[in-house]
């Protein structure tokens, strides 16, 4: 089904309230030893900012920026976000950096190397998902999936002017969300997700 197809189709009330009750969900947030800031080229300064007010708050004391090199660009997403960061505020030797990974699978992938080489793994039991409200909780979904012991919370964020709960009301919110929503199932299927929060 085309991304057209996918923004345009029929949804019942039904389909509206489970989407929003299990995909567009933000976790209450406790201090935790990462935040994991999720590639992207959408509201980087947003992103950034939220970053920086969690810093401030204390809730994270070390963080990692994943992503690679996107069509369009001659810096990496991490490259570009930690920038972004940093100005917000955030020390720049707090920051991890991940280059290379082009998908949701690989920020996880290829940055648990990375987190267990600077900090250790077994060092980090808590971690903060950050990244755009569409994908929501195909974030944790994918971590919990390669590092099931640590405890995960999300925070997601966007720019839209439609409140969350009403994505389907706004033409490019509702196309973003139905597009990730539509991967949920076929990716449990294929092992790249696993169920998150734990029934």
């Amino acid at each position: 089904m085309s991304d057209l197809h996918r923004a345009t189709r029929p949804l019942t009330a039904n389909e509206i309230a489970e989407i929003n009750r299990t995909h567009l969900i933000d976790t209450p947030l406790r201090p935790a030893d990462l935040l994991f800031m999720f590639g992207t080229r959408e509201d980087v300064g947003l992103r950034a900012d939220t970053a920086a007010r969690l810093w401030r708050e204390g809730l994270f004391r070390w963080s990692i920026v994943s992503g690679g090199v996107t069509p369009g660009s001659e810096q990496s997403e991490c490259t570009i976000i930690k920038a972004a960061m940093t100005k917000a505020g955030i020390p720049a030797d707090r920051i991890l950096e991940e280059h290379l990974a082009m998908t949701t699978g690989e920020n996880v992938i290829f940055s648990l190397p990375i987190i267990d080489a600077a900090l250790g793994l077994q060092n980090i039991r808590s971690v903060i998902c950050l990244g755009n409200s569409w994908t929501a909780r195909r974030y944790p979904m994918t971590l919990h999936r390669h590092w099931p012991e640590v405890e995960k919370m999300l925070l997601t964020v966007d720019s839209f002017a439609a409140p969350r709960a009403l994505w389907h009301t706004d033409t490019e919110f509702r196309r973003r969300v139905l597009h990730e929503w539509d991967k949920i199932e076929p990716y449990k299927a294929r092992g790249f997700i696993t169920e998150w929060p734990e029934a």
